[in-house]
């Protein structure tokens, strides 16, 4: 049984309770053997109830009333009475609970089956390979339907015979006035005739009889002649693509057909549904016996039989009315529906579908090997580059970038990167010695003012050489011949020197405080493409589609696709031909019928793909349960299905739509 159906009917089972002094009595010993089986019963009699659990109920309380059959429950004392009638409301809610669970899985398959129909018929590349797997069968039949025929006609087969024109001829009879061909390839040509045009080959162009023509005559002919040849050829393309497109209608026929069958069964599924309540304040109330319990069940067993149920009379015994109900009107419903599906409207069979794999797949397969080893030295090279590059770069991109982090972490930045510290100080303390030399040797610096200078050329400031400098370029051959220029020059080159190497250090101090970005910088990108790799290998093994958070995208599409149906029955409120559609918020039972179909499929989303026990599955299934309460009228489900929206749209990806969360 479904979990929805046992939602809504796990409740109803509990409610039948013998009356007080009966229920007080369960403690107390009595010698009745009858009364002892019927409590028993009733006290197994747990939700969920099965079927057989069900028809074992009914067996007991056949013996249990034949047993007695010498005396009424009018004679019967209160507590087995109370115990037989509260016994036979569990049964009436576990019968109730079965018509639902049937119609609610017939619905369900024929939507299923549906789905399938119109996946390849949306597909052009879906129809043409559904039209590969049935052609064999397609071709049986047109080899049977020939030799019934000829069998008919008292003929014998020749090769003539293999000529369309001779095949239409031997095929044909009065439900083939269409082409016998197509009809026997396509079977449902005989309820829906395809227009098929095939007079546009025809090239016949009237001539006028007069065997001298005048010029417009000629015209006349002449654009005739044109006019015919430009249909011929605009007619090839149709003709070509007449099997797909034929394939195609077969496809939407049944869709509809089964789209149908649903719909019927969705119908007498939402007339179920909004009998509960009813069912409830009876059961609640101790009032399901007599006529009530008659009405009940026979109103069950009209909606599951239809016309075809003939009505019981009203003395019959509970039992027999429960046994009916479950022993004949479900099974033959069940047998119907069944044959239905059958008929030609549920998808062909497994092996129909799977021999193209199996006769194409070997023979590629061997050719695949067959190539693959004759290019066994090229794939070798391939396979080993390949190693090669992952090899170099796992070590040259992840290990080695990785290592140097921790090394930069670990050294904190102390080493230079352009320049070492050590070469700025010599370059210093030379430009120091070489402006103490000259002060000394020019203008007589005693210590401390050697101490004073050192400490200016330490600073940057050369001032007195510069002086030195300034009065040697007013004569500069005796400067130069005096050897004081020169020096001048040469300290000024050492300057020079040195602001370079204190540029080059600051620049070496901006690197270092950049150094772990840096770092960080040159690893990311391929830390960034093992984090795709990895992500694509993950789908790939989980399944792709098919698998992921929250089921995956194929799931949660599935679950937006039910919520978005759901939204619009609410909004559009379908009717069948009995139902008219009304102006006020009550549902109509096709409307109710395909509700519980969409919100069973979302019940079954939430229990299978959400987390087990987790807040989002809880609040998912709240929400759930408040769309199956038969007891809301539209617009108040309308506001559970906004508030589904708002609250689960982020969470599973509603709001992008299906066409970001699978390609159905």
């Amino acid at each position: 049984m479904s979990s929805s159906v046992s939602h809504l009917t796990n409740d109803l089972v509990l409610l039948p309770v013998p009356s007080q002094r009966s229920a007080s009595s369960f403690t107390t010993t009595s010698n009745s053997e009858s009364k002892d089986g019927l409590r028993s019963l009733y006290l197994s009699l747990t939700p969920p109830l099965t079927a057989s659990s069900i028809s074992d109920a009914v067996q007991f309380l056949q013996q249990h009333e034949f047993s007695t059959s010498g005396q009424t429950l009018a004679t019967a004392d209160d507590e087995e009475r109370s115990i037989y009638e509260a016994t036979v409301g569990k049964l009436a809610a576990g019968i109730y609970a079965q018509a639902l669970d049937t119609f609610l899985n017939e619905a369900g398959s024929a939507e299923s089956e549906a789905e399938w129909w119109a996946d390849v018929e949306r597909s052009q590349l879906n129809a043409a390979y559904y039209l590969l797997q049935t052609l064999p069968k397609r071709m049986f039949d047109l080899v049977n339907e020939v030799q019934l025929a000829l069998r008919r006609q008292s003929r014998e087969f020749n090769v003539s015979m293999l000529r369309p024109s001779h095949l239409n001829r031997v095929l044909y009879t009065d439900d083939r006035p269409h082409n016998a061909i197509l009809t026997t390839l396509f079977p449902h040509l005989h309820t829906h005739p395809y227009i098929m045009p095939f007079s546009l080959f025809r090239l016949h162009t009237p001539l006028p009889t007069p065997a001298i023509l005048s010029l417009a005559e000629s015209k006349s002919a002449a654009s005739s002649l044109v006019h015919a040849f430009t249909h011929f050829f605009k007619s090839i393309p149709f003709f070509l693509t007449l099997p797909l497109e034929l394939t195609r209608q077969e496809c939407a026929v049944k869709r509809k057909e089964l789209e149908a069958l649903r719909d019927s069964r969705a119908e007498v599924l939402g007339t179920l549904t909004l009998r509960r309540d009813y069912l409830a304040t009876a059961l609640r109330s101790g009032e399901i016996k007599g006529a009530k319990l008659h009405s009940f069940v026979e109103s069950v067993n009209q909606l599951v039989a239809g016309e075809k149920y003939g009505r019981s009379p009203k003395d019959i015994a509970p039992s027999q009315l429960l046994a009916t109900a479950l022993n004949e009107t479900l099974p033959a419903h069940v047998a119907l529906h069944r044959s239905q599906m059958q008929g030609g409207l549920t998808r062909p069979g497994r092996w129909t579908l799977r021999w193209p794999r199996l006769v194409l797949g070997p023979p590629l397969l061997l050719l695949g090997i067959r190539q693959a080893f004759a290019s066994r030295e090229t794939l070798a090279t391939v396979a080993h580059d390949a190693v090669e590059t992952l090899h170099r770069f796992y070590h040259g991109w992840l290990l080695d970038p990785s290592k140097d982090i921790l090394h930069t972490v670990r050294s904190g930045g102390e080493e230079g990167v352009i320049v070492q510290k050590e070469s700025i100080d010599a370059d210093l303390q030379s430009l120091s010695r070489m402006a103490l030399d000259l002060a000394r040797d020019k203008l007589g610096y005693g210590q401390e003012q050697l101490a004073t200078l050192a400490d200016k050329v330490r600073r940057g400031d050369l001032t007195p050489i510069l002086e030195i400098y300034e009065a040697d370029i007013k004569s500069p051959v005796r400067s130069a011949v005096s050897g004081t220029l020169l020096r001048n020059l040469f300290i000024q080159v050492q300057k020079a020197k040195v602001d370079i190497d204190q540029a080059l250090a600051g620049i070496d101090k901006l690197l270092k405080s950049q150094e772990l970005t840096f770092a960080f910088v040159g690893v990311a990108p391929a830390l960034a493409l093992v984090y795709v790799a990895g992500g694509g290998l993950r789908a790939a093994w989980r399944g792709g589609a098919g698998a992921g958070r929250h089921g995956g995208r194929r799931q949660r599409a599935k679950a937006w696709l039910a919520i978005r149906r759901t939204e619009r029955l609410l909004v559009s409120k379908p009717t069948s031909d009995d139902h008219i559609a009304s102006k006020d918020a009550s549902i109509p039972p096709l409307t109710a019928g395909l509700l519980l179909l969409s919100v069973s499929s979302l019940r079954s989303y939430a229990e299978r793909c959400l987390p087990a026990r987790s807040r989002l599955q809880t609040g998912f299934l709240e929400d759930v349960e408040d769309l199956e309460n038969p007891s809301l009228d539209r617009d108040e489900k309308w506001k559970v299905v906004e508030r589904m929206w708002r609250n689960w749209g982020d969470v599973l990806g509603w709001r992008r739509g299906a066409g970001t969360i699978a390609t159905l």
